[in-house]
């Protein structure tokens, strides 16, 4: 498939997740997470496995597992200063970047000192924990990174189809705030109040970061409509994070595995779905540390990413000096 089909396919799709997004948020976020959030992991994680994590040690996934390991520990035994859940995934970050650039162990023990320093000065910091323990796992990882991704692979490809799609996100994001009709009559079922328990955090945090209304309950966001407005937004970002990774599977390769790996992903793939199906609660605590695994895998990637818009912009700026 062409470049240019796939960046118009992404957008086609950034359109589609828009337009369900605005009538059904809750019940559009379930069945991706549910359905389309396992088969991501799954075949994300074996990826960035061929790729060794794009950091310089063979080894070094290890440590970000660790990493991920104790926070799901505390998820469920939670430590008495719940604030280091917002340290370890700040430090799996900054060790991301130590692990990308660095290979030297003496070099790598002194940035990670250096990135305890850093983080132990900015637990002062206001919102630190909601910023680092709430958004960057979470719609940070989802749509920010995502638009990095593909403004990162734009930018290699000088295609202005990826540049068409890249507005178009931002675009349609920004409609789902905007446009705020008062008369859509939208009630959230009891299921979907009950399957999205887990996720309400999230939306009272972002409704109170824009301001957007004063709730005294997160139960307020199955009924008002700035909970209604956040999940379309959260619904939308889920939904094509997913999609993208998925178009994308002519470049990415992520398939090209051995047959029994593949047939092994696809197993798993169908009892997760069972459990979803069976219990939403239960497939959310069995596939828990699964999720944030992936998350925390593809720091690394992200860094790449980052790294690769500068070095892309200033070749850009270079070629027209």
């Amino acid at each position: 498939m062409k470049s240019s089909t796939i960046h118009h396919l992404n957008t086609g799709l950034i359109l589609l997740s828009c337009v369900v997004a605005f009538f059904i948020p809750f019940e559009l976020f379930l069945f991706s997470y549910g359905i389309l959030g396992p088969l991501h992991y799954l075949t994300e994680i074996g990826w960035l496995h061929k790729k060794n994590y794009f950091t310089k040690g063979k080894y070094d996934f290890i440590f970000l597992s660790i990493a991920c390991v104790i926070l799901v520990y505390w998820n469920y035994r939670p430590p008495k200063d719940y604030g280091l859940t917002a340290d370890i995934i700040l430090l799996a970050v900054f060790i991301s970047g130590v692990f990308v650039f660095i290979k030297d162990w003496l070099y790598r023990f002194a940035l990670v000192v250096l990135s305890l320093l850093f983080i132990k000065f900015l637990n002062d910091a206001p919102q630190y924990f909601t910023w680092i323990a709430i958004f960057l796992p979470t719609i940070i990882h989802v749509f920010i990174f995502t638009w990095a991704f593909m403004l990162y692979g734009t930018l290699k490809e000088k295609s202005w189809a990826g540049v068409i799609s890249l507005i178009a996100l931002i675009v349609c994001s920004f409609l789902l705030f905007y446009i705020q009709p008062q008369s859509l009559n939208y009630v959230v079922s009891e299921y979907s109040q009950k399957s999205y328990h887990q996720f309400t955090e999230l939306n009272f945090r972002l409704i109170n970061l824009f301001n957007m209304d004063q709730l005294k309950d997160v139960k307020q966001i199955f009924t008002v409509n700035a909970g209604f407005v956040i999940m379309r937004f959260i619904a939308f970002a889920y939904t094509y994070h997913y999609l993208n990774w998925f178009s994308k599977t002519s470049v990415i390769k992520w398939h090209q595995v051995p047959k029994k790996i593949l047939f092994g992903t696809i197993a798993l793939w169908l009892i997760s779905i069972a459990l979803y199906i069976y219990d939403y609660n239960l497939g959310l605590e069995v596939l828990f540390f699964l999720s944030f695994l992936h998350v925390f895998l593809e720091f690394p990637l992200n860094v790449v990413s980052f790294t690769g818009i500068g070095k892309e912009v200033m070749s850009l700026r270079k070629s027209k000096g």
